[in-house]
């Protein structure tokens, strides 16, 4: 349930905390924000590996993760509208948990999960869309996109919310058509609408979804770096649950329209061996469009997720390094540019490292389960820090919905194969030996300082 604050003329509400930040973004540009963060690239490449998991009924672990993600989310909302200064997770962690080796390890998990975002990214660019326009080895291409990302993000990139608008406009089009050819097709007769039903033979259907609801989950994520944008939203209080929930839900529609549409036009073994199963389903449908355009569609889609992600991961690293939790080297940045260099170089080399060691459903994977520790986090701070009351009017969702939403994440965890574990370990284990090397020696020397001398 939501306790509303009144907003006065101007669109602020009185009850919100001053900040030096100003606050440009009204609800439907944080709607359009969240839901370009989550729409696009995810679907675009995972499609196929979907339903190489539960076969022609993509839409269901679609609509199982969706479920899922609107869980977790009501703990955002919760927490944002609580504490609209707080800057996200790791904030929520140190204030309901007080342990800052805790914040590390949830900040840590988002930056690995960033950088592991993009590695998926790049081999879903470097895949059959690139294939229209070049043919060129995958592995290769993913290398180089990512150097082309890393010296656009040490130039420097103003982002701006106008210019989400149109990559957001760009990606739905894309998800729009392939809906709207579904349904040409099966209007003419040439679809199969009872495949979207269809399960794996000799395969149980609870055990399918759940596994396609793994990757499935994939692209849904993103909507949790919302939280960092508290401080520049007008009336923060009363619109980001709205933008929230309804920027998922609206994903989540286009999702399941995205998998009916797809089961109808192709066989799930078609979709499967594809790395542009979206591609796939354009070519089938024949209606005239050209490869080159949609496949243009979609190589921004994937190229804008993978910028904005690692733009998010190598800022990350920086303020770790300017927190002292990370090396302090990471924190250099160019003179004129005034760009992280240090940790753009560092990210992606581990993203480049990550793409040649790791196929899209490992790496999207490895995602979801870093990213399901963050959540775990997340839900567990909204329960511990219901004690702690605040005079003004938030969102406040029931207590049985973090206490699912943990369920959840702990049942997609149970999931994780061997190979995503041994992934998301070695990010982790690298992570606990930078704290250890960087932050410890720097508390003990602290410690030594409020120690009176005898």
């Amino acid at each position: 349930m939501t306790d509303q604050p009144a907003a006065d003329p101007a669109g602020t509400s009185a009850d919100e905390p001053d900040t030096k930040l100003r606050r440009a973004v009204t609800g439907p540009l944080l709607y359009l924000f969240i839901l370009g963060d989550v729409l696009g690239a995810g679907v675009y490449a995972l499609v196929g590996a979907v339903a190489g998991e539960v076969g022609g009924a993509i839409w269901v672990p679609l609509l199982v993760a969706l479920l899922l993600a609107l869980l977790t989310a009501a703990s955002y909302a919760e927490l944002v509208t609580k504490y609209p200064r707080a800057g996200g997770s790791a904030v929520f962690a140190e204030r309901a948990f007080r342990s800052p080796v805790m914040a590390f390890l949830v900040g840590f998990c988002m930056l690995a999960a960033g950088v592991t975002s993009a590695a998926g990214l790049a081999l879903a660019f470097a895949g059959d869309y690139l294939g229209v326009f070049l043919d060129v080895p995958a592995a290769p291409a993913a290398l180089v996109f990512l150097l082309a990302v890393a010296l656009l993000n040490a130039r420097g990139i103003q982002e701006s919310l106008r210019a989400n608008l149109v990559m957001t406009l760009v990606e739905t089009s894309g998800l729009v058509l392939v809906v709207v050819l579904g349904a040409v097709v099966l209007s003419r007769g040439d679809g199969d609408l009872g495949r979207s039903v269809e399960f794996p033979p000799g395969v149980s259907a609870g055990t399918a979804v759940l596994s396609a609801a793994l990757l499935a989950y994939y692209s849904f994520v993103g909507f949790e770096t919302s939280a960092n944008v508290a401080e520049e939203v007008r009336d923060v209080r009363r619109v980001y649950p709205r933008a929230l929930f309804g920027a998922l839900l609206t994903a989540g529609l286009v999702y399941v329209l995205v998998g009916i549409a797809a089961a109808v036009v192709l066989p799930p073994g078609d979709l499967a061996g594809s790395s542009g199963p979206l591609l796939e389903v354009v070519r089938a449908a024949d209606a005239g469009i050209p490869d080159r355009l949609f496949s243009l569609v979609a190589l921004i889609a994937v190229a804008n997720g993978a910028l904005l992600t690692m733009i998010m991961a190598s800022r990350m690293a920086y303020g770790l390094a300017e927190q002292h939790l990370l090396p302090a080297v990471l924190g250099r940045v160019l003179p004129r540019r005034r760009t992280p260099w240090v940790a753009i170089a560092v990210t992606t080399l581990v993203a480049m490292g990550l793409s040649l060691a790791g196929d899209l459903a490992t790496l999207a994977n490895t995602v979801v389960l870093l990213l399901l520790f963050v959540f775990i986090s997340t839900n567990t701070a909204v329960l511990v820090l219901r004690r702690d009351r605040v005079e003004a009017p938030h969102f406040r969702t029931p207590f049985v919905v973090p206490v699912l939403g943990i369920v959840s994440c702990l049942v997609l965890l149970w999931q994780q194969e061997a190979r995503t574990w041994a992934f998301a370990g070695i990010l982790l284990a690298v992570g606990v030996v930078l704290y250890l090397v960087t932050a410890l020696p720097r508390r003990r020397a602290e410690a030594r300082e409020r120690t009176p001398v005898s």
